[in-house]
């Protein structure tokens, strides 16, 4: 999980609202000024999103899903 925020008097304040139970465990790493900003998560669940580019791909093999380690990694067919 990625959070950006900014520091206030001295502390980091995350933009995250109460996203964040008190005495969560938190790591901070400091991005150069100039950096691009992070991208954002899509609004909606990641199902969803992942959903309408389901069958979107062309020229693969039409046993991809089955046998994905195969053509991926080079394992032998199952």
């Amino acid at each position: 999980m990625n959070f950006d925020g900014v520091v206030h008097n001295g502390q980091i304040v995350l933009n995250v609202g109460d996203a964040l139970p008190e005495g969560t465990a938190v790591r901070a790493t400091v991005a150069p000024a100039d950096a691009p900003a992070p991208p954002q998560a899509p609004d909606e669940p990641t199902l969803a999103w992942m959903l309408k580019y389901a069958g979107q791909a062309k020229g693969l093999p039409p046993d991809m899903a089955a046998q994905h380690d195969h053509y991926l990694h080079g394992t032998p067919k199952r």
